[in-house]
């Protein structure tokens, strides 16, 4: 297996840290494999970039034949999180000034560099989709919508060929910027507590015919970031005919990730739901079929 560090050119002069995890190319299996890859934005509320939602994703879908890339974003600072030790050398930057789009710029950034480099890494150039989880699912959901839209691209010198994701897997995902929103994400985004402002940045204002194919998965009791955003993200990408495949399961807390084991603290048994484990081997059948 490959794994790496690289750092990724994005806007502002900024770099940005990536991860890679690629599979061993063995000369007795297949020498000219082209993978399909998968771009992942941890969640952490627009504040921070979370761990549970980044290398454990990465091995689980490597094991399901995706070459994987976990994108360190920029995001807002927030005075409600206490610092983490290893936080002065965070691999993602906390600023209160890193605002929209500077995180879409960042995801954006990502997935051109794997498209630029897929030769190196034995990846298929059309079959690069981004995976968000919570907030890093409305990162996911926004660079779905907004590929097209020359002018967010321009500062980095990239065109909307360049940044556009194949599919899209939202989990869990921050949608809606009203009643139902994790207010918390749009004030990290935005830079301001003012709602008025947040509606702006709603992932449904962007669901097109444009959009990609997308994969949603939510839990009904999840407290933090109410089932409804993905519902009505489902049915604003049904209405603009984009093919969508959507699980809602009956029991789970936010921030799942994996939902078992290998994504949460041994003493935390609330973050194993042995029926919300299924979702990536669900998820890695629908990106396959396309």
């Amino acid at each position: 297996m490959l794994f790496e560090r690289v750092q990724v050119p994005s806007s502002r002069g900024v770099r940005i840290q990536m991860d890679v995890y690629v599979p061993h190319v063995s000369r007795e299996i297949e020498p000219g494999i082209r993978r399909p890859a998968i771009v992942v934005c941890p969640g952490g509320g627009y504040g921070f970039c979370s761990e549970r939602e980044a290398e454990p994703l990465a091995l689980r879908f490597m094991a399901e034949g995706f070459n994987v890339f976990v994108v360190w974003y920029r995001v807002g600072a927030t005075a409600e999180r206490e610092p983490r030790d290893h936080d002065a050398a965070a691999w993602y930057s906390a600023d209160a000034s890193h605002t929209f789009p500077l995180p879409q710029h960042d995801a954006g950034a990502a997935i051109a560099y794997v498209r630029a480099h897929a030769q190196r890494w034995h990846t298929d150039p059309d079959r690069i989709a981004i995976m968000g989880f919570s907030a890093g699912g409305h990162l996911a959901a926004s660079v779905a919508g907004l590929w097209q839209h020359e002018e967010i691209w321009r500062e980095l010198g990239l065109a909307p060929q360049d940044v556009r994701p194949n599919a899209a897997v939202l989990c869990y995902p921050v949608i809606a910027a009203d009643g139902d929103a994790h207010r918390g994400s749009f004030e990290n985004l935005s830079g301001t507590k003012d709602v008025m402002q947040h509606a702006q940045y709603s992932a449904l204002n962007w669901a097109s015919e444009n959009y990609p194919p997308t994969f949603l998965w939510h839990t009904f009791t999840d407290e933090t970031v109410p089932v409804r955003n993905s519902l009505r993200m489902a049915l604003a990408l049904a209405d603009a005919g984009v093919l969508t495949e959507m699980h809602i399961f009956p029991q789970g807390r936010h921030g799942l990730s994996l939902a078992n084991a290998l994504s949460c603290a041994a003493w935390d048994a609330s973050l194993q739901v042995e029926e919300c484990a299924q979702w990536p081997a669900l998820a890695a059948r629908f990106l396959k079929r396309l």
